[in-house]
């Protein structure tokens, strides 16, 4: 039986693949958050890694504070960077292939066309270098795919989706951003790709092509876009206005342009991605049934 070791399960995304392994039997899936595997401690991540013997990890442990980075960029680049520095230490000598997630963060945002693979990178916040940090590491592995993504939300945690639900039931109307673009992400697709392409390698329908890739759900939009969809399927009479990000100060430089080319991962790997539209409706479905 094929063992597929996901850390930092507690998160969106890993929560989601928690929830979709249920449909793939025959998988020994093992989820750990860091009560259970804290990566940053080499020891400790060598030794459970060595007893899992897993085939495959999803690295989805991650620092994901953008704004308090700034202020802990040496205990983000731990997590980020030292962390999948002690994943690949541990299992080299395996044919282990590992799955590492990374962010749109790792480009300034000045792109007038969408990032591919190869783009330059050029980070421009504490969280994008420490992301960064933790690419470069887990590509000295010859058997990584990272993928990048975007704009994540989910029916789990604190997010974006989440919060301006929040506000629509109270609040007579919100200012929200128009002047930033990118492809927002339901984690519970980018969760179905990544079982889906360890399952199609398993199951030979296409052999494992490590490297990087891009993954967000179809369509460009703004922050105020995402707002207005959301108030609209709650049936809010909440307004929605638009501002500029100068209308937030934050010493975190957010690209303002973060749109991700998805052609290698959906030609190489046979996906069907979804528009975001449809999967924030989805995900609103969701959500309104827990």
């Amino acid at each position: 039986m094929t063992t597929i070791l996901v850390t930092g399960s507690a998160g969106q995304l890993g929560s989601e693949i928690r929830e979709r392994s249920v449909r793939y039997s025959g998988y020994n899936f093992i989820f750990t958050d860091t009560g259970e595997l804290d990566i940053t401690d080499e020891r400790a991540t060598a030794h459970f890694i060595s007893a899992a013997a897993p085939a495959w990890i999803i690295n989805c442990a991650a620092y994901t504070a953008v704004d308090r980075a700034e202020e802990e960029e040496q205990l983000a680049t731990l997590i980020n960077g030292r962390g999948v520095e002690n994943i690949v230490s541990a299992i080299r000598g395996t044919g282990c292939r590992l799955i590492h997630i990374s962010t749109d963060y790792v480009f300034d945002g000045s792109s007038p066309l969408p990032y591919t693979e190869d783009a330059a990178i050029a980070p421009a916040s504490a969280y994008g270098r420490s992301k960064l940090a933790g690419e470069k590491a887990a590509l000295a592995w010859p058997h990584t795919m990272v993928i990048r993504t975007s704009w994540l939300y989910s029916s789990y945690g604190t997010n974006f989706v989440r919060t301006i639900l929040g506000k629509a039931g109270s609040a007579e109307s919100i200012n929200v951003v128009f002047d930033q673009a990118g492809s927002p992400t339901y984690a519970a697709d980018l969760a179905a790709a990544i079982i889906e392409i360890i399952s199609g390698v398993i199951q030979n329908r296409h052999p494992y092509i490590p490297g990087i890739f891009n993954y967000s759900d179809e369509g460009v939009c703004s922050w105020y876009d995402i707002a207005k969809e959301i108030i609209s399927a709650a049936g809010s009479p909440c307004a929605v206005n638009p501002v500029r990000s100068s209308a937030y100060p934050s010493r975190v430089k957010r690209p303002s342009y973060s749109v991700l080319d998805k052609s290698k991962i959906k030609e190489t790997y046979n996906l069907v991605i979804p528009h975001w539209r449809v999967s924030l409706n989805n995900c609103l479905t969701k959500i309104n049934t827990i």
